[in-house]
């Protein structure tokens, strides 16, 4: 096996053979062989392209989401999260949903625009959309792009109810912004925190801040009156679920409103990548894992099934649901639903809200 990149999340950069797509070859870049040491891997450089979407807004009626639309202001994820259910979206783009996902970046800095046109156009039902629901919106690339802050900024001036799921403290820096809108009824924010333990979390989340930072980021937020929740995403059998309650607790203490969970899923090209990740980093326990991730979806790495995806089925499940209620009332929290206002929306005025 070839040894792994450091700070770097996938094992393997195996090209999709899901789309029958060719396959490609190294290039035998000299810069890349110039920078070899010793037998370790070239260097990866972050690529960034920049997209041109027609439209911003991503809609689905999926029953097992609390929400019909989306905004992704970029595609690839820098923070490397070896179990990200996003990665077989790079497929489409002949890419691998490995290291390519972590590293070949897209950009759409179109989205401040687009997403005033789409919410202007004429019988646009305003319900709240949704960052953070494919590709991390406060990735790093976001301190220089600044595309979901300019998307902020539409809705703010608008009125227009949203929420956001990241697993950075970056989104503190737009506090200015959600504080405002938190106030009206309009935004919402669930910062996901899969393990306490730091050597875990650089192993399983590479490039993401660490757990305190986002612990502290919940706190920041929920003191500015902004509704913060936590999200134990996703629960890993046999490496982190033994923390469940120790993050309630934590969670409740920074004042988080409420905590919710997710078992792994391991869609398409996850299920690989995640059992190469496994033989690496986690040899002694990874038949263990993989049968206990089977046992929650019904015999197979992963299970699409509305109703399941999202809860898993069996036992194991039924455990990890009754942990988490138990832990939830202990520290006075009650599973709610992130509430937002709609009746405050108002279509942005000036030609960019008439494009379309």
């Amino acid at each position: 096996m070839a040894k792994t990149r450091p700070s770097r999340g996938a094992t393997i950069n195996q090209e999709s053979r899901r789309f029958n797509l060719p396959a490609r070859e190294a290039d035998g870049d000299w810069l890349d062989d110039r920078e070899r040491v010793d037998d370790a891997p070239p260097a990866l450089r972050t690529t960034i392209t920049v997209e041109r979407p027609r439209t911003i807004i991503s809609r689905n009626t999926s029953p097992d989401v609390a929400f019909d639309r989306s905004v992704n202001p970029y595609r690839g994820c820098e923070h490397g999260c070896i179990y990200c259910f996003a990665r077989p979206t790079h497929a489409f783009h002949d890419l691998s949903p490995g290291l390519d996902f972590e590293s070949k970046l897209f950009t759409k800095p179109d989205a401040p625009v687009l997403l005033r046109a789409e919410i202007g156009r004429r019988g646009y039902v305003v319900q709240p959309i949704a960052f953070g629901t494919n590709t991390d919106p406060y990735q790093p690339i976001e301190g220089d792009w600044r595309i979901t802050r300019a998307c902020l900024e539409v809705l703010a001036e608008t009125g227009h109810p949203l929420t956001i799921t990241t697993k950075s403290d970056r989104v503190v820096r737009d506090l200015d912004l959600l504080a405002p809108m938190a106030k009206r009824g309009l935004a919402a924010v669930m910062i996901s925190v899969t393990s306490l333990d730091r050597r875990i979390a650089m192993t399983v989340e590479p490039r993401a801040p660490t757990p305190e930072r986002r612990l502290a980021a919940v706190k920041t937020l929920a003191d500015a009156g902004v509704p913060t929740y936590v999200s134990i995403s996703p629960v890993i059998p046999a490496i982190t679920d033994h923390e469940i309650e120790h993050l309630v607790a934590r969670a409740a203490q920074a004042g988080a409103r409420s905590v919710s969970f997710i078992p792994v899923r391991l869609p398409h090209e996850v299920a690989p990548l995640f059992r190469a990740w496994l033989d690496e980093h986690f040899p002694d326990r990874a038949a263990k894992v993989m049968s206990t991730i089977q046992s929650l979806r019904g015999g197979r790495d992963n299970d699409p099934t509305f109703g399941t995806r999202m809860q898993g089925q069996g036992p194991w499940a039924e455990l990890l649901k009754t942990r988490i209620q138990i832990a939830r009332r202990k520290h006075g929290m009650v599973h709610e639903r992130m509430t937002l206002r709609t009746d405050l929306f108002r279509p942005p005025a000036g030609p960019q809200g008439e494009l379309f």
